[in-house]
């Protein structure tokens, strides 16, 4: 943008990519980290040339750290951290709860919807609640 007539300076195409840059965000995808919709914070490799760049979108700001603190060290989402082993013991305790109140002897075949929906929803809380807990505890790398 010129900063003397305020007019925006049409877009030009980077010398690697020609044509179109798309300047959306891509809708429908889920966060790289807790798989929740994502709402805009994206991140990628800037050292790949551009053709061969990986994006990644998240939910939230604390997924995106988490995923670049990950990118940094070399490590995979799939792999239990120790922060996220460290939070499966809660996840455990809630779902203990939740199990008795369902009771022990019944197949998780035999679950109502409304049942495993709520085994669903408080396992994931309880990991969310108790990885935030865990990441409060802990110095911030900036």
């Amino acid at each position: 943008m010129s900063h003397v007539a305020q007019i925006a300076s049409p877009p030009t195409e980077a010398a690697d990519c020609p044509g179109f840059d798309r300047l959306w965000h891509p809708r429908g995808t889920l966060c790289a980290v807790c798989t929740s919709r994502t709402r805009g914070f994206g991140w990628f490799d800037p050292n790949q040339p551009r053709a061969k760049r990986t994006y990644r979108w998240f939910c939230s700001m604390p997924c995106q750290s988490a995923f670049t603190r990950k990118a940094k060290k070399g490590l995979t989402m799939t792999d239990f951290t120790e922060e996220e082993t460290q939070a499966l013991p809660a996840v455990m305790r809630a779902l203990a709860l939740e199990m008795e109140r369902i009771g022990w002897d019944r197949p998780l075949g035999q679950l109502s919807q409304n049942d495993m929906h709520r085994l669903i929803v408080i396992t994931v809380e309880a990991f969310r609640t108790e990885m935030l807990e865990i990441a409060s505890l802990s110095e911030v790398p900036f």
